[in-house]
């Protein structure tokens, strides 16, 4: 990099052309996307709901299991 592209009117004077550098790379990217179509959205959703409820079944056991435990060693101290 030289001097003149280092200091801040080398940069401002860059900035137009590194923007549409980078809004061209960005339409070009953007051209790869492949977006799912709703059979598929809806079978991740399902494995989503199903997930989040096994988490939560489990963690509640857990839960239950930790405070049963707790209590018990609380009320055993007594």
């Amino acid at each position: 990099m030289t001097r003149d592209e280092q200091s801040l009117s080398g940069r401002l004077k860059q900035f137009p052309a590194r923007t549409k550098g980078f809004l061209s790379d960005v339409r070009n990217e953007m051209r790869k996307v492949t977006f799912p179509n709703r059979k598929e959205v809806q079978a991740t959703t399902v494995v989503v709901i199903i997930t989040v409820i096994l988490f939560g079944v489990f963690f509640f056991a857990i839960d239950t299991a930790i405070a049963r435990g707790v209590d018990l060693l609380l009320h055993h101290v007594r």
